[in-house]
């Protein structure tokens, strides 16, 4: 698999005209195919010899849910106050107060104001509920390719859990929201890279790593800015289950990243720049724009001057970054990847908790059922 960010057709991170030109072709298409060809092993040895990963398993065990009855689907959601309350979780959305004199903004009314944070409210769940789908298959990847039987055994337990994702998120879209989104572009791009790689430690690094920590982060940002009952509390549980997912990254990278080579190291931090810079991109959300009749390469740059962006951006890192340092890559070699992070303005969350350690911590299920059991 190429690591190289040519690969995305610029050397500029931030060059706007290249991220827009990558769209999906086949919008309409129900299916998607990718080849991949990973070895499945077997493992005839039976020893648990992991005792963090036998911990994460018991963990997992234990914190189960059920989507069905652990939710309160009866609730009532009002998606347009819902989008008012989260205003300011919306980039652009704190656009809608300033002077929009010669932009396409110029005519909106609080009305369009308002249809824009529902179709990004919609628009957000949507690739939510893709990425999940994707985590689901590149966990049960996990079960085949990696070769310990006590990360065969946790990753089994992930994909209930991502089933349980999946299922919650086209649930709320379909019954509570207005409308799906395709995948973006760029998230089905990654996805792609993934799951078509055939090393088994490119999966967890793209997808524990990387898309699940992203998630964890977005998921924890969206959770505190919602009031709205069900989502608030469909989240709480989807991040229990996410801080456990990137633990088990952490956790199972940290003793391979050990046996590899300086060449074998740069290329895992080539590959963590490219899904990071790619995961970025996705969250332009030009799509919406598409929707809401605008040219994105028009109002995009205006978007972009909103003072409330460069802090939801930066949070999405939050989980990133320390776990790349836990996993060593973001000083191997020269500091390649560190001076990357410095580009991208995400350095200064590398010495958070990283979530190898704080899984239990965010094991909202467990604290629930304490809760109901006194």
């Amino acid at each position: 698999m190429a690591t190289n960010f040519d690969i995305l057709g610029r050397e500029n991170v931030d060059d706007l005209e290249a991220i827009l030109a990558v769209a999906n072709t086949d919008v309409d298409a129900v299916l998607h195919t990718i080849k991949a060809e990973a070895d499945v092993l077997f493992t005839w040895d039976y020893e648990r010899s992991r005792p963090a990963l036998g911990k994460l398993y018991e963990k997992a065990k234990t914190s189960q849910w059920n989507a069905e009855t652990d939710l309160d689907w009866s609730i009532e959601v009002d998606e347009a106050e819902v989008a008012r309350m989260n205003q300011v979780n919306i980039p652009g959305g704190g656009l809608s107060g300033k002077d929009m004199t010669g932009t396409p903004f110029e005519k909106w009314k609080e009305d369009d104001w308002l249809q824009l944070g529902i179709e990004m409210q919609n628009w957000t769940l949507s690739q939510f509920l893709h990425g999940e789908q994707g985590a689901l298959i590149c966990t049960a990847q996990i079960v085949e390719t990696v070769p310990w039987v006590d990360a065969k055994y946790y990753a089994a337990t992930q994909v209930v859990d991502e089933a349980r994702h999946v299922e919650v998120f086209a649930k709320y879209l379909n019954t509570k929201l207005s409308g799906h989104y395709q995948i973006n572009a760029h998230l089905r791009l990654l996805l792609d890279d993934i799951i078509a790689d055939n090393r088994w430690d490119m999966t967890y690094l793209g997808m524990q790593i990387m898309v699940e920590g992203l998630a964890l982060a977005a998921f924890g940002f969206m959770h505190q800015m919602t009031t709205e009952p069900l989502l608030k509390k469909l989240l709480r549980y989807v991040m229990s289950d996410e801080a456990r997912h990137v633990a088990f990254g952490v956790l199972s990278l940290q003793e391979f990243y050990k046996e590899l080579n300086s060449q074998e190291i740069r290329e895992r931090q080539e590959f963590a720049f490219e899904a990071a810079v790619r995961m970025r991109d996705r969250f332009l959300q030009q799509e919406v724009f598409e929707r809401m009749g605008l040219d994105p390469a028009e109002v995009l740059p205006i978007v972009l001057q909103d003072e409330t962006r460069p802090v939801f951006q930066g949070m999405l890192f939050s989980k990133i970054v320390p776990n790349c340092k836990k996993l060593g890559l973001l000083d191997a070699g020269d500091g390649w990847l560190r001076d990357r992070f410095t580009d991208l303005g995400v350095i200064q969350f590398e010495d958070w908790a990283d979530t190898g350690a704080e899984y239990e911590m965010l094991d909202e299920v467990s604290k629930d059922r304490e809760e109901q059991n006194a």
